[in-house]
């Protein structure tokens, strides 16, 4: 058999194909499972997230037989591979989509959505906090242990990878940081499944229930978003008939961007590419360059994107979920998601007076939820949501990694 060789790395043709056959599999029964319609809500592109838990569960063992030749360490490499060119594609195409009108739109409401940010995010310490509390007179564990396993609850919640990783990062100097990581990676796990379904859902009932016309709100979110920056309309150079060239470059700079880090804080490479994205969205052209992709060419990378982000992250995810599920985990994790999205839409809807589409925008992104915007887009009809999630979303990005933080110092 064909081996690819690098050091102690050795994997098969055979097991490249396999993976790859994996993929096209989830990919093909996730859509199908997404496009079952009930009362006119559907799961959409999350049942590709669904199946991929369940495939996790059920056959990562094999996978890993059959993939690499050491096992289940080099599958978990190669779904984050998955998972992080998924996220590349996403963010940065959303980044691409948000850009012309972002900055107008974050000018004009920019109090709005860093208090929504803040009230989504601190809502969620909350929750967690009171779960922390609860679970201590219930189990009696040692509080530390207790502390690490809900922060991984919120982190998988919320969806939010850098709130993960800061939490890692926190525990991992404690004596007992070995243990305290693993409860704050399987935490991050059990709570990630109803983190992307809640959302998701979410964003699709709340519109029915209020009754929404959306042609409606379609047009106050035109308003919102008025200022948005007219693009030159003049002779400019493209480097690739689609926009692959500026696509990458984005990305390339988005991956340098985000792995800046201040002490122990980055952007990360969600984060990176957005911004960067954003700027070249927001000016269309460098000169005599086009710096702007076509916009079928990003409405395919943002569904390819975010298709494989969430295989990536579901199979991974599913392997440690069955091993380490407990019910009352799951209903924390429940807990944390949707009492902050609650909270959230009555202060923006009571409060900040955001229009329905500019809320539900603000609360994906205040809750970081990367597969949620794309189930948003589909159910508002505009790809102009984004920019509301684009003008909450790095300022959850830092309450969240600082709340999970405080927790853990807090409760230690």
């Amino acid at each position: 058999m064909d081996l690819i060789t690098a050091g102690d790395f050795s994997i098969s043709i055979k097991a490249i194909t396999f993976l790859m056959f994996t993929v096209f599999l989830i990919t093909t029964v996730g859509y199908l499972l997404g496009r079952i319609t009930i009362k006119g809500v559907s799961l959409g592109t999350a049942g590709v997230f669904i199946v991929s838990l369940l495939y996790g569960c059920f056959f990562f063992e094999n996978l890993g037989n059959e993939l690499l030749v050491d096992g289940a360490t080099y599958v978990k490499n190669a779904l984050k591979v998955v998972e992080n060119l998924g996220l590349i594609l996403f963010v940065t195409s959303v980044g691409f989509i948000a850009g012309p009108n972002f900055f107008g739109n974050f000018k004009k409401n920019f109090k709005s959505y860093v208090l929504l940010a803040l009230v989504v995010i601190i809502g969620g310490g909350i929750a967690c906090g009171g779960c922390i509390l609860i679970d201590k007179g219930i189990s009696g564990d040692p509080t530390e242990n207790i502390a690490a396993m809900l922060v991984g609850l919120l982190s998988g919640s919320l969806t939010s990878t850098p709130a993960f990783s800061a939490a890692k990062a926190t525990v991992e100097s404690r004596p007992n940081g070995a243990t305290l990581e693993e409860l704050v990676t399987v935490g991050h796990g059990i709570a990630y499944l109803f983190g992307v379904i809640g959302v998701v859902l979410f964003v699709q009932l709340v519109p029915k229930f209020m009754k929404a016309d959306m042609a409606k709100e379609r047009e106050k979110l035109m308003v919102a978003d008025s200022g948005a920056k007219k693009k030159n309309t003049g002779k400019l150079i493209e480097m690739d008939e689609f926009g692959f060239m500026p696509f990458a470059l984005a990305s390339i700079l988005g991956i340098f961007v985000g792995s800046i880090k201040f002490g122990n804080f980055s952007l990360t490479t969600t984060g990176g590419c957005l911004l960067v994205s954003l700027i070249f969205g927001h000016f269309g052209n460098f000169g005599a360059m086009s710096v702007a992709p076509k916009e079928s060419t990003l409405k395919v990378f943002r569904e390819f994107g975010l298709m494989l982000f969430l295989i990536g992250a579901g199979v991974a995810g599913g392997a440690s979920f069955v091993e380490h599920f407990k019910a009352v985990y799951f209903i924390y994790g429940i807990i944390m998601t949707i009492f902050p999205m609650i909270i959230g839409f009555i202060f923006a809807k009571y409060v900040l007076k955001l229009s329905l589409l500019n809320n539900l925008g603000s609360i994906t992104g205040g809750m970081t939820s990367t597969p949620a915007l794309g189930t948003l887009i589909s159910t508002a009809g505009t790809e102009n949501v984004a920019s509301a999630y684009a003008a909450t979303y790095p300022v959850a990005l830092i309450a969240v990694v600082v709340v999970s933080q405080v927790l853990l110092m807090i409760f230690k």
